[in-house]
């Protein structure tokens, strides 16, 4: 686990802080670049293909960066089973999303993906017995509503990939809570390295049959940035939380939006409408204010 980050002394600015929140902006920047490629490859490729290359690519990272100084005993975990559920539910996260952004705009599926914070709010009373304020319930709803406008449902703008995204938030937000399960028992590199190493296994043994050997150079070079580009990100989001808080840093996710309208608009030439544009508002309001009252209202179930 991390140290507690420091407090800057009074009427001194903190860089640390300045310093997080770069680092999340990088990672939210990283990842709308990295689901770009995505979109990219899918024209071509199977999905099956682009989430292998995604898993493998992120744990070969992880293992080149930990074994020398960690060595096998890395893998040694208190919590076998809540590792292998983690990397189970990223893996889900990770396969619905490639597969529901191969049709819809990457705007929009940054939007609904944000779901995931409103997602964990919901589920760590029941789960972790973290109790939910009145006020932060009203706001997860509002964030609901907000996605409505987005995805319109019954409209003719609406697209059934839009559901794999939420079931990608979903899976997403319980990755993020047995993460929290776990945090208090096994090391942040045990976690690290089981969090790829399940969904990589699987991916192995599943994209043999699904195979299409890349066409040309550009093409590999694609398949092989998806694991670094998704690495980093995650290594980002890490750093930034050694130099800030996390209700600090969280709001500064939604950067991903302005990430992703960019991406998209390069990959696809398509731009946000203005419910698109309205609910990623309406999703960011309620997102910031969960995420600026989470350090004062957590409190610890019976």
């Amino acid at each position: 686990m991390t140290s507690p980050v420091p407090a800057a002394p009074p009427g001194r600015f903190d860089t640390r802080i300045l310093i997080g929140v770069l680092l999340m902006c990088t990672a939210s920047t990283l990842f709308p670049v990295m689901n770009g490629l995505v979109q990219v490859l899918s024209r071509t490729y199977p999905s099956e293909q682009i989430i292998w290359a995604r898993t493998a690519g992120h744990l070969l990272i992880v293992l080149i960066l930990l074994l020398p100084r960690n060595g096998l005993r890395i893998l040694h975990t208190v919590r076998p089973g809540a590792q292998f559920a983690r990397s189970m539910l990223l893996l889900a996260s990770t396969t619905l999303f490639f597969f529901g952004v191969k049709h819809i705009p990457l705007a929009q599926a940054a939007c609904i993906s944000l779901m995931a914070p409103f997602f964990v709010t919901l589920l760590a009373w029941p789960m972790l017995g973290e109790r939910i304020q009145p006020s932060r319930l009203v706001a997860v709803l509002i964030g609901f509503v907000g996605v409505v406008v987005v995805i319109r449902p019954g409209s003719d703008v609406f697209h059934p990939a839009t559901l794999l995204i939420m079931g990608s938030a979903m899976a997403y937000s319980l990755y993020q809570i047995y993460t929290r399960g776990v945090a208090g028992t096994d090391r942040p590199e045990t976690s690290v390295v089981y969090s790829g190493l399940i969904g990589a296994l699987v991916m192995t043994a599943v994209v043999p049959f699904f195979w299409k050997a890349p066409e040309s150079v550009v093409d590999t070079l694609l398949f092989c940035s998806l694991g670094l580009l998704g690495a980093a990100g995650h290594y980002c989001v890490a750093r930034a939380m050694t130099y800030a808080q996390a209700n600090v840093l969280s709001p500064f996710q939604y950067w991903q939006i302005i990430g992703s309208v960019l991406v998209g608009y390069v990959v696809s030439g398509l731009f946000p409408d203005a419910h698109t544009w309205t609910g990623a508002g309406i999703i960011v309001a309620a997102g910031v204010y969960i995420a600026l009252t989470a350090a004062g209202g957590r409190g610890r179930g019976r």
